[in-house]
């Protein structure tokens, strides 16, 4: 059974700060009072069972659920909580949604070039992020409906990086790919965190996938943060018994 006091907020400097946050739909509440936090450059994992509120927990973040209470804050105590989409976005937050959220009719540099203008980059962004994704280059003309699911995983990677982000947010980005194109995306996550200065909050239902990429993980049971976990605790085999028995 996991100890479901709240979790403590980390020490230091963090790039994410979530605190006591509560939201839902309508009158049912499904995050009841989360508490973490993201360090720069960490890769943090959000681990539960379907039903747990995890994506709930990330759509919050992003503005697209309005916060009932709590806080979020980014850097140096920048308040995020009950901004628009929009202005969150326009602060550093990228977000990469469950089933990808590309637009299958568009071109592969016409889903990459969206967002320059919602994001106020100049056209000189795209020509960068195409660099950083070699893998699209032979693909900037298909469409994204054409592509394979982790093509598809890779273009929206490289969608949200076109604002700049500090942050990412990742829902559920193993679903339905390939081990092999897996171990791509490690790869690529892991160069950004380097290269581009980026904090990860990644949601997964994968064990091995989320034991292999993340620093650190937090254990969600109906819309609380119950366990926070290091890395040497990160073992595959133990996480998934212990994601069956919780309650």
């Amino acid at each position: 059974m996991f100890d479901q006091t709240k979790s403590k907020l980390a020490e230091g400097p963090n790039a994410l700060v979530v605190r006591d946050l509560v939201s839902g739909y309508g009158r049912v509440k499904i995050l009841d009072a989360a508490n973490f936090t993201v360090a720069p450059k960490e890769i943090v994992a959000i681990l539960g069972r379907n039903g747990a509120g995890k994506t709930t927990l990330l759509k919050t973040i992003m503005g697209l659920i309005r916060p009932w209470s709590g806080e979020i804050t980014v850097e140096e105590g920048k308040q995020l909580t009950g901004k628009s989409a929009a202005r969150i976005a326009r602060s550093g937050i990228g977000y990469v949604p469950q089933g990808r959220g590309i637009f299958p009719g568009l071109t592969v540099r016409e889903n990459l070039s969206v967002p320059l203008s919602a994001q106020r980059k100049p056209a000189a962004r795209l020509d960068e992020v195409i660099e950083m994704f070699p893998a699209l280059k032979a693909h900037l003309n298909r469409r994204g409906g054409g592509l394979s699911g982790g093509q598809q995983q890779i273009l929206a990677l490289a969608r949200a990086l076109i604002g700049e982000p500090r942050i990412l947010l990742l829902d559920e980005p193993s679903e339905g790919i390939q081990p092999s194109i897996l171990d791509e995306i490690t790869d690529i996550l892991n160069r950004l965190v380097d290269q581009e200065n980026l904090s990860v909050l990644l949601v997964e239902q994968n064990i091995d996938f989320a034991a292999d990429l993340a620093n650190r993980a937090y254990m969600m049971e109906l819309g609380r943060i119950v366990r926070s976990l290091e890395k040497a605790e990160l073992d595959a085999n133990t996480l998934s018994r212990e994601l069956m028995t919780s309650t």
